[in-house]
């Protein structure tokens, strides 16, 4: 690339309507005094109209050009296109030929008659209305929240989303009474090297309230910082799902009263299916962390574990989920969850599996923030009896 006495790189923009080169020195030096200046690299889902064709498409720089969208292509974008290329043998096409967006003349240079804006007549069919029904319409935020079940797709390379919200949780057992409130539920989502891969960093504060036999105990602070990556391995085809794998671990940073002064890895395998297309969804995770139980905690000295009966110890919680989501309409989401806890080799009585159900709407406010809130309930008596919660996720 060279340097333009402008102060603009001459950077190529293509047009997918017409496949013109476009440089970026024709808005440097006002020759389309109607597009705007912006930074090259947000140059990729414009609707400015083309000098060559008229045409208002999605503009995309050959020079950042993206990978696959997972880890495990699985020949999927080679099949689609075998069939494009079938489909349009199958059909009689006209020849096309490339504009020059250099020499905008009213003839090019073998004679043949040319309108102004470099497009033979033949092929002047142009939509001017503005409006582009293709990707830009679709490309909606999706979110990890507000369901149990996280996203099987990843943000996507130059994408920064964040993820927080607050949760209240109620439980009544054995005569002790728990609330706990989550807050900010903070989760930053962020698509480095290729759109398969995401840089995953969450924090959380918390604070509990213990009540027995008119006794109270409160405990708040930080809970311990959670590091991970997710990883989108294949896309949908046919039977096979969407899916992706998280691959993370808490680092003991949070206060004592929540901290298990340990690394805990985890790992999650998500997967999920577009049953009827814009409408119905379903999913699940298949999740495997290492925990920690005992009393040498605070957290477990104020949950009242006999240290006689259960010293501190880790063990493995598996967990499952299975989702469905529908989209009711363009904006209003809504989801139905079953998920489930299962330890093992853990020694402590009081640990035991675990079963919910939970529901919940989003809405979406702009294709780059959305609003939500869920609510559900505990199935048996290990589990919390209730929770709800709110939310939002911004994308930039």
């Amino acid at each position: 690339m060279k340097q333009l006495q402008a102060g603009w790189l001459a950077v190529l923009f293509l047009c997918t309507g017409c496949n013109a080169l476009t440089p970026l020195s024709n808005i440097a030096v006002g020759r389309l005094p109607d597009w705007q200046v912006c930074c090259p690299s947000t140059l990729e889902h414009v609707s400015w109209p083309c000098p060559a064709c008229g045409r208002r498409p999605r503009w995309r720089n050959p020079c950042r050009e993206r990978g696959p969208k997972t880890l495990f292509s699985w020949n999927v974008d080679k099949n689609c296109n075998e069939d494009k290329e079938e489909q349009d043998d199958s059909q009689p096409t006209l020849p096309q030929r490339r504009p020059n967006p250099f020499r905008m003349t009213s003839q090019d240079r073998d004679g043949n008659s040319r309108i102004d804006n470099g497009v033979d007549p033949t092929f002047a069919e142009t939509d001017n209305d503005g409006d582009d029904d293709s990707d830009d319409q679709n490309d909606t935020i999706v979110t990890d929240r507000p369901s149990f079940t996280e996203a099987s797709s990843t943000v996507g390379r130059g994408r920064i989303q964040l993820e927080a919200g607050y949760t209240f949780i109620h439980d009544n057992e054995g005569g002790t009474q728990r609330n706990f409130h989550s807050y900010p539920e903070m989760l930053w989502r962020i698509g480095m090297f290729a759109d398969w891969f995401e840089l995953r960093i969450a924090w959380n504060h918390a604070n509990e309230r213990l009540r027995t036999g008119g006794v109270s105990t409160t405990a708040t602070g930080a809970e311990d910082l959670l590091l991970g990556v997710k990883l989108g391995l294949t896309e949908q085809k046919g039977v096979r799902p969407e899916m992706a794998l998280i691959i993370q671990g808490t680092v003991p940073t949070g206060a004592d009263a929540f901290s298990t002064d340990e690394v805990q890895p985890g790992v999650s395998l998500l997967y999920s299916w577009e049953v009827i297309k814009d409408f119905l969804t379903i999913g699940g995770q298949t999740m495997a962390n290492r925990a920690v139980a005992g009393d040498d905690t605070l957290f477990g000295a104020l949950a009242g574990i006999d240290p006689t009966v259960s010293p501190r110890h880790s063990y493995i919680e598996f967990s499952q989920s299975l989702t469905t989501g529908w989209s009711l309409t363009d904006r209003l989401g809504a989801f139905f969850e079953w998920f489930a806890f299962f330890p093992h080799s853990s020694i402590d009585p009081t640990v035991k599996p675990q079963y919910f159900l939970d529901a919940g709407f989003t809405y979406l406010i702009t294709n780059n923030f959305q609003y939500d809130i869920r609510a559900g309930y505990g199935l048996n008596r290990a589990a919390d009896d209730f929770f709800a919660g709110t939310g939002f996720a911004v994308r930039y």
